[in-house]
C-alpha cells in the first residue's frame, strides 16, 4: 500500500508539471471576460457610459506552435475622453490574434517597428509604437501626415527623415488612461497606467475622470507581464530585478535611450546626413521627433536595455529566463522613450491579426485554475478615509481576477454589493445615501478574502 500511495503522489505530480508545461505565461496571462461591457466617458461629464461591448479577452486557445487570443480590444477601464478633438471612440475589433508560444530571436536584419498594431496588452488592447503618422516635409518646411495636415512625400504612411512622436505631440489627446483610438482601435503608446498615478503628473485629464488603467506601478514590486510584442516575446511594466539572474532587488528598469545634445535637426544620431527638419524650439521641443533619441551603451550596469528596449533576464513567470521587453518610465514615471518596444524588435515581426483558426487546437479554460492571488500584494487603498460623499479604492499591481466588493456596516449589515474587474484598477461607491459611522469593505477573488475599515464622516 505504501508502494502503491508514493507511486499515486508521483503520478499526480507527474500530471500537474505535464498542464504547468503544456500550458505556460503565453497561454495563462490574457485576462478573459464574457459577461462584463465597458464604459466610457463623454467630456465633462464623470458618470462612464456603457458601450455595451464585452471587454478584455473572450477567449484563449493553444495549439503547440500558437495561442489564439479572441478579444473586442476594449478594455474594463473606462475610455475618453479625448480632448484633442478626435472624433473616435473605443469600438469591438473583433480580434483573433495568432502569438508564436516558441519565438525566437531575430539573427538577421531586425525588423523596424510598424505603424499600427505592434504587440498586444493582456486585456487584448493593442499596443502601438512612439509614430502618431506625422512627419516633416523637408520641402515644404512643414509638418506631413496625421490629421490637418498634407501627405508625406511617397504618400500615405511613408516615413520621411524627422517622424513624430506621439506620446509628446498628442498627449492632449491621451485619455487618463495614456490611450486613445484611431478609428476605433483603442491602443497604448506607453506604459497603459493612469497619469494621475504618475509621481510627477503632468495631464490633468484625471481630475474630473477616475484615475483607472490596466496596472499601477508599484516600485516595491517586480511588475506584471502585461503584454506581447508581435514578436511573442513578453513586454513587463517598469519594474524588475536588477540583475538579469534575478538578484540585486527590484529596481527601475531604465531605457538605454536618451535625448540628443542638439539645436538644429540636420544629421541623425550615427551620422547620416538628412534632409533638415525643424531647429529645436518651443513649438518642436526635444524630443518632438523620434530621431531626437539616441541609443547608448551602459556597461555594467544590467538594469539598463538594449537597443530593442528589452533584455534576456529572469522573470516571476519564466524563472528560467526569457527574452523581455519593459515598459520603460522616467524616475518620476513619466513614460521614457521608446516606451515600450522599438524602434526594431528582437525577433520576427509578423500581422498576427487572422479572421480564422486553420487547426486543432485546445481551449483554456481560466475557470478551472484556482486563484493564487495574494491580494495584499495589490496593495488595496481606501480614500478618502475618513469617507463623506464617496469611496473609491485603488489597486496596485495587476488585478488578475475580479473582485467581489461587499461593504457592511458596523452591525453587520449589508449595505453594497459590486464587482471590480479585472484589469482596471479603482472602484468607487456612491455613499451619499449611507449613514456615518464605521464601514467594513470585503474583497474577495473565489481564493483569497481580506477586510478593510473605513470611516464615513456626517459632520
Amino acid at each position: 500500500m505504501k508502494f502503491e500511495r508514493i507511486s499515486l503522489i508521483a503520478l499526480f505530480t507527474c500530471v500537474a508539471f505535464s498542464i504547468q508545461a503544456q500550458t505556460g505565461p503565453e497561454i495563462t496571462s490574457w485576462l478573459q471576460n464574457t459577461s462584463q461591457t465597458g464604459t466610457y466617458y463623454m467630456s465633462g461629464n464623470s458618470t462612464a457610459i456603457s458601450n455595451g461591448t464585452l471587454v478584455n479577452c473572450q477567449q484563449v486557445e493553444y495549439s503547440n506552435d500558437f495561442v489564439y487570443v479572441t478579444a473586442t480590444g476594449v478594455p474594463a477601464y473606462p475610455t475618453g475622453p479625448f480632448l484633442d478633438g478626435n472624433p473616435s471612440i473605443a469600438t469591438n475589433q473583433s480580434k483573433i490574434l495568432k502569438m508564436p508560444r516558441h519565438p525566437v530571436e531575430n539573427t538577421g536584419t531586425a525588423n523596424s517597428t510598424v505603424g499600427g498594431d505592434i504587440g498586444v496588452f493582456v486585456n487584448g488592447v493593442a499596443l502601438f509604437d512612439y509614430r502618431d503618422g506625422t512627419g516633416w516635409n523637408s520641402n515644404t518646411n512643414a509638418l506631413c501626415g496625421g490629421p490637418g495636415n498634407p501627405p508625406c512625400p511617397g504618400g500615405m504612411g511613408a516615413s520621411t527623415s524627422w517622424n513624430r512622436d506621439a506620446v509628446l505631440a498628442e498627449m492632449g489627446g491621451f485619455d487618463c488612461s495614456k490611450a486613445h483610438p484611431a478609428n476605433g482601435n483603442y491602443h497604448h503608446h506607453q506604459n497603459p497606467s493612469a497619469f494621475k498615478l504618475d509621481l510627477n503628473v503632468i495631464s490633468t485629464i484625471c481630475n474630473l475622470y477616475d484615475a483607472d488603467g490596466l496596472y499601477a506601478i508599484d516600485s516595491t514590486q517586480h511588475s506584471p507581464l502585461i503584454g506581447f510584442a508581435f514578436d511573442g516575446f513578453p513586454i513587463y511594466g517598469a519594474y524588475g530585478f536588477k540583475n538579469a539572474d534575478g538578484t540585486g532587488g527590484i529596481t527601475r528598469i531604465k531605457s538605454g535611450y536618451q535625448l540628443r545634445n542638439i539645436t538644429t535637426r540636420t544629421v541623425w544620431a550615427n551620422g547620416t546626413d538628412v534632409p533638415d527638419g525643424p531647429a529645436v524650439s518651443t513649438t518642436y521641443p526635444l524630443g518632438y521627433f523620434r530621431e531626437d533619441y539616441e541609443f547608448l551603451t551602459h556597461p555594467g550596469e544590467a538594469d539598463y536595455l538594449d537597443v530593442h528596449n528589452g533584455r534576456f533576464c529572469v522573470t516571476p513567470e519564466y524563472p528560467e529566463g526569457t527574452y523581455a521587453y519593459f515598459a520603460t518610465v522616467k524616475s518620476n514615471w513619466n513614460s521614457a522613450y521608446p516606451y515600450v518596444v522599438g524602434p526594431t524588435f528582437y525577433g520576427t515581426f509578423a500581422n498576427r491579426a487572422v479572421t480564422s483558426i486553420n487547426e486543432a487546437t485546445t481551449l483554456y479554460d481560466a475557470s478551472t485554475i484556482i486563484s493564487e492571488n495574494d491580494l495584499n500584494a495589490l496593495r488595496l487603498s481606501i480614500f478618502p478615509n475618513p469617507a463623506t460623499d464617496f469611496i473609491a479604492v485603488q489597486v496596485g499591481g495587476l488585478l488578475k481576477d475580479d473582485l467581489i466588493v461587499q461593504v457592511y456596516s458596523a452591525d453587520g449589515k449589508l449595505v453594497d454589493t459590486s464587482k471590480m474587474i479585472k484589469g482596471s484598477t479603482i472602484w468607487h461607491l456612491d455613499t451619499q445615501r449611507m449613514y456615518g459611522g464605521t464601514y467594513f469593505i470585503h474583497f474577495s477573488n473565489g481564493g483569497n478574502s481580506i477586510v478593510k475599515q473605513v470611516v464615513l464622516s456626517r459632520e
